[in-house]
C-alpha cells in the first residue's frame, strides 16, 4: 500500500512541482495539498485540496491520514526560493510549531522541511563551499534567516521525541525558473544589484524543477538529517556578470556602500538593511550529501540564470548611454550618502546641545 502525503505549502511555484510529483509516484496513494489561498487548477484531479491555515484544528484530521509531512511553508505567497512572501517571520515559527504538535498527537513518523542555505550566515571567513557540518551562523539582522535556523531546530528536536521518526531538512540555495524572472530581476541576488567594491563573491542558482526533484527524493528515500540542495559548483562573479550582458551596475566604494548600509543605525533605525551581508560575502554550499544518496541535479548554474534573467531595459541601450547611466546612479547615490551623513551628523550635535 502507499503513502499518504500531506503538502503544505503547496499553492506556490514550487508547492505545485512537488505536488504533482508525489502525485505522479509510485509510491504514494493519497496526496492532500494544503495552503491558505490554496486551489486545484492545473494540478491532477486525484489531489486532495485543503484551503487552511495550519493553525486551523482541521489540519490534525489530516495529518491523523499522513504517513509523511512535506513542509514547504505557511506564507500565502512564498517567494520562489522561500524567502519571505506574505507572512513574517514569527509566523512561520508560529505554524511550524503548530504543525509540529499536530504531527506528534497523529503518530506521523516522516517530516521533510525546506530550510534555506541562508541558515549559515554570509560570513568573510566562510569556507567555499560550506557542507552541512558548517555551524547554522545566520545574519543575526534578517529575521527570516535566524527563523529558518530555528525552524531546524525545532524539527530535529521533534525528531528526537518521536520514537522511529526521520527528519529530512533541506538547504536550497536560490531557487527559480523561468517564471520567477520578475521576482528574480527585483531580488538582491539580480547581476544589477548594488555591490561594494571588492566584493567579489560567487553565486549559486538552483532551478526550481531541482528543488521539488531533491524533496520528492528525500521523502521517497526516508532521508533523515540536513541537506543542502545546489547545482554542481557555482558562478564566479565576472562569469555572472557575463551572462547578464548589459544590465546597469553600480559599484560604489566599499566605505560608502557600508556607510549606506548603517545609515539607518545613524539615525536611530534598526540597524542595517535586512540580508545586506549575503549580497557582500559568499555562501555557496555543497551538495556532495544530498547527491551521495542518489539525487542528481539537472541544470547547472548558467542555465538557471540564464533563464531566469529576464533581461531588462538597458539591454536595448547603446553602451555609452548605459556608461552614462550607471554613472549617473553612482554619482547619485553617493550624493545620498554624503548628505544623509551631514544630515545625521547635525542631528546629532543638536541633540548634544
Amino acid at each position: 500500500m502507499g503513502q499518504t502525503v500531506v503538502i503544505t505549502g503547496a499553492a506556490g511555484l514550487l508547492g505545485r512541482r512537488v505536488v504533482s510529483l508525489a502525485a505522479a509516484a509510485d509510491d504514494v496513494d493519497t496526496v492532500i495539498a494544503v495552503a491558505a489561498d490554496m486551489n486545484g487548477a492545473g494540478l491532477p484531479s486525484s489531489v486532495e485540496i485543503h484551503q487552511l491555515d495550519l493553525h486551523h484544528p482541521d489540519v490534525k484530521g489530516l495529518l491523523i491520514r499522513a504517513d509523511a509531512v512535506v513542509h514547504l511553508g505557511s506564507s500565502a505567497v512564498a517567494a520562489p526560493d522561500g524567502l519571505p512572501g506574505g507572512g513574517s517571520a514569527s509566523d512561520e515559527l508560529a505554524a511550524v510549531r503548530a504543525l509540529l504538535d499536530a504531527a506528534a498527537a497523529a503518530g506521523v513518523a516522516q517530516v521533510v522541511l525546506l530550510s534555506s542555505a541562508m541558515v549559515y550566515g554570509a560570513w568573510g571567513n566562510n569556507p567555499i563551499p560550506l557542507t552541512e557540518d558548517a555551524p547554522l551562523r545566520p545574519d543575526p539582522g534578517l529575521a527570516y534567516a535566524a527563523a529558518r535556523a530555528e525552524m531546524e531546530r525545532l524539527a530535529f528536536e521533534w525528531r528526537n521525541a518521536q520514537s522511529g521518526a526521520a527528519v529530512a531538512v533541506l538547504r536550497p540555495t536560490v531557487s527559480v525558473a523561468a517564471e520567477s524572472a520578475d521576482w528574480l530581476a527585483a531580488s538582491p541576488w539580480s547581476a544589477a544589484a548594488l555591490r561594494a567594491v571588492g566584493t567579489e563573491r560567487p553565486s549559486q542558482f538552483l532551478h526550481l524543477d531541482d528543488l521539488s526533484s531533491a524533496v520528492d527524493h528525500a521523502r521517497r528515500h526516508r532521508l533523515d538529517g540536513p541537506f543542502n540542495v545546489a547545482p554542481d559548483g557555482w558562478l564566479p562573479a565576472d562569469q555572472l556578470r557575463e551572462l547578464a550582458g548589459p544590465v546597469g551596475r553600480v559599484h560604489l566604494p566599499a566605505g560608502l556602500a557600508g556607510r549606506l548600509a548603517t545609515l539607518r543605525a545613524e539615525v536611530g533605525a534598526s540597524g542595517p538593511p535586512e540580508g545586506w551581508a549575503y549580497t557582500q560575502h559568499a555562501w555557496v554550499v555543497a551538495n556532495d550529501r544530498l547527491k551521495a544518496t542518489g539525487w542528481v541535479p539537472r541544470h547547472a548554474n548558467d542555465e538557471v540564470y540564464v533563464e531566469a534573467d529576464p533581461g531588462g531595459p538597458l539591454a536595448s541601450m547603446s553602451p555609452r548611454r548605459r556608461q552614462e547611466l550607471s554613472l549617473f546612479g553612482a554619482v547619485g547615490l553617493a550624493a545620498v550618502g554624503v548628505g544623509s551623513v551631514a544630515w545625521a551628523l547635525r542631528r546629532r550635535r543638536r541633540r548634544a546641545q
